[in-house]
């Protein structure tokens, strides 16, 4: 019987890509994943991808990054850190906008008494 941490977790996994082609399947192993909610590349040399979501198995994604792009080295897993939402005050934009500003194209048209 497996049971799932119901909690959102982050893993961060490194994986050795040399290629963009390589980044690209590692990537899309990483989101083929049950319980992936976003996939993403961190770290200084875009050589980690980070992966949030719940019930993610670590292990699985590890050896599913393995055997499809080579090296990979699981760094870190833990629960996903809460961002403080920040009371920010966004300015209205106010434009003015003439109605009775109007653009003829043509010849103007007469009408001459009857």
């Amino acid at each position: 019987m497996i049971v799932f941490n119901e909690l959102q977790q982050k893993i961060v996994v490194k994986v050795t890509m040399n290629t963009e082609k390589k980044s690209r399947k590692a990537l899309k192993i990483a989101v083929s994943l049950f319980g992936v909610e976003s996939a993403s590349f961190v770290g200084s040399d875009k050589d980690q991808i980070a992966v949030t979501g719940e019930g993610i198995d670590s292990v699985e994604l590890t050896t599913l990054l393995r055997k499809g792009v080579g090296y990979t080295e699981l760094v870190s897993v833990g629960p996903v850190e809460e961002k403080k939402a920040e009371a920010k005050e966004s300015k209205a934009t106010v434009v003015e906008v003439n109605p009775y500003q109007y653009y003829y194209y043509g010849t103007p048209y007469y009408v001459y008494g009857m």
